[in-house]
């Protein structure tokens, strides 16, 4: 396994492992799939947000095939600047369960060790995704808060938890 930064040439293949996460687990992100696919030159935005001041994407590559991805974007605010969001986590079910997961956040994690100023890297799960929160919680994150009904998907509304890592 390979875990690296995205470069903008990773676009499309990032593009469709997004595409991907977005249909297999809807209730994981605030976007949706219909949502994302409307979007007017999409590898565009990619690019550049894979390119973007703050934000760092890491991908997991096993044989050279994208099978996961993970965000970290630092707060712009000056009074937000001490902390960091991790965004998008998601790993393929072909490769759960092979520590693909557990490598991403920690690259994330060690990333954001080395950012100006940030002392603590915040994240939302749902409350009902058990491994995540079970990989979140291995690494050190912390519940602080429950947003109850956080999203809709379809009929279904699904709570969220508010986690926190402080790096000091």
């Amino acid at each position: 396994m390979l875990v690296r930064k995205l470069v903008s040439e990773d676009a499309a293949t990032y593009w469709n492992l997004r595409l991907e996460a977005l249909k297999q687990n809807p209730e994981a992100f605030a976007s949706s799939y219909e949502e994302v696919l409307r979007r007017e030159n999409p590898i565009e935005q990619v690019q550049l947000s894979l390119t973007a001041k703050g934000s760092y994407t890491f991908g997991a590559f096993i044989e050279n095939k994208l099978v996961g991805m993970v965000t970290l974007v630092q707060e712009e605010a000056i009074k937000l600047s001490h902390r960091a969001n991790i965004f998008a986590m998601y790993v393929s079910p072909t490769a759960r369960g092979t520590g693909v997961a557990k490598a991403l956040l920690q690259t994330a994690i060690e990333e954001a060790k080395t950012l100006d100023g940030v002392i603590k890297i915040n994240l939302t799960v749902v409350a009902s995704n058990e491994s995540a929160k079970g990989l979140y919680s291995s690494v050190g994150f912390q519940v602080y808060g429950t947003e109850k009904k956080a999203l809709k998907v379809n009929e279904t509304y699904y709570d969220e938890e508010h986690m926190v890592l402080f790096l000091d």
